[in-house]
């Protein structure tokens, strides 16, 4: 099955051009069968699918994913995928550190990989202090985004390498934010995946066939860009949005263990289901 892994909304993400409706018809036509809905932070994209096709009905033969891309405190920006029953609002709330992300999503029996790891360096995991300081870390990545169509060719070949070095998935998406990325990147899946219990058991049993992205279709950043202090603007504003969800993050965190009564192990999986992972109270924050 083909998938586009890493894809904004206009419905989900500030920067995001292009509708979830008229994204959909774009992978369509090239092929797709499906897509990772990964707004900032934010499910908004896919609620909205979810109401396009609660209404129409439109669209049964796509499979449409609910991911995120989160944007962590210290390490980057992280692709999250949870199990189709679990519903975690902290993960909509940016500022975590990447080791409390790591063990909220497994503690939950979700995956979570670096989104173009050797990308921009204010948004990227390899360019961090955390990750070049706790490299071990890496080993606790379910996959790595190797083939991002924005990245430059020569950060997608480092990831590329990553991934073979760490033996980790590779998984590629477009980043598309805009009409004339669509369709650029793709993942192939040799399993049949229907939601994310399906996606998340494809990555831990390595189901990933191959991927690619059309990186010549990146374009350098313009003069105006590159001298205009665009990383220290980034920190400022990601910091300084962190820093005023705090609160709410905080009281996310602690209402964890109450959310995990809901959602017991037995709720994560189907039996049935190839790989059955069965986590414990103890993966998550005290």
């Amino acid at each position: 099955m083909k998938f586009d892994l890493h894809c904004h909304t206009r419905n989900g993400s500030l920067d995001g051009k292009v509708s979830i409706e008229h994204y959909i018809q774009l992978l369509q036509k090239h092929g797709f069968d499906g897509m990772l809905i990964t707004d900032h932070n934010s499910y908004n994209g896919y609620r909205a699918y979810k109401k396009l096709h609660e209404s129409t009905h439109k669209y049964d033969d796509f499979i449409v994913l609910k991911g995120v891309e989160y944007d962590t405190l210290d390490a980057g920006h992280f692709l999250v995928i949870m199990p189709e029953k679990v519903k975690l609002p902290i993960l909509e709330i940016r500022g975590m550190p990447l080791s409390i992300l790591m063990k909220v999503v497994h503690g939950f029996g979700g995956i979570l990989g670096p989104a173009h790891p050797y990308g921009a360096k204010f948004l990227s995991a390899m360019h961090s202090k955390k990750l070049k300081r706790h490299p071990e870390l890496i080993y606790d990545f379910d996959f790595i985004e190797t083939d991002n169509t924005c990245n430059p060719h020569q950060a997608n070949i480092m990831a590329r390498d990553m991934a073979k070095r760490y033996h980790k998935p590779a998984v590629a998406g477009s980043d598309a934010h805009k009409v004339k990325y669509i369709g650029t990147a793709y993942t192939n899946i040799d399993y049949c995946i229907r939601g994310n219990n399906d996606f998340i058991n494809a990555v831990r049993l390595k189901k990933i066939a191959d991927c690619s992205c059309r990186d010549e279709v990146y374009t350098e950043p313009k003069v105006v860009t590159k001298i205009l202090p665009v990383s220290l603007a980034w920190k400022v504003y990601n910091y300084g949005l962190g820093f005023l969800k705090a609160y709410s993050r905080k009281v996310n965190l602690n209402n964890l263990k109450e959310l995990w009564e809901k959602f017991k192990p037995d709720a994560l999986f189907d039996r049935n289901a190839e790989l059955y992972r069965k986590s414990r109270p103890h993966h998550l924050i005290k």
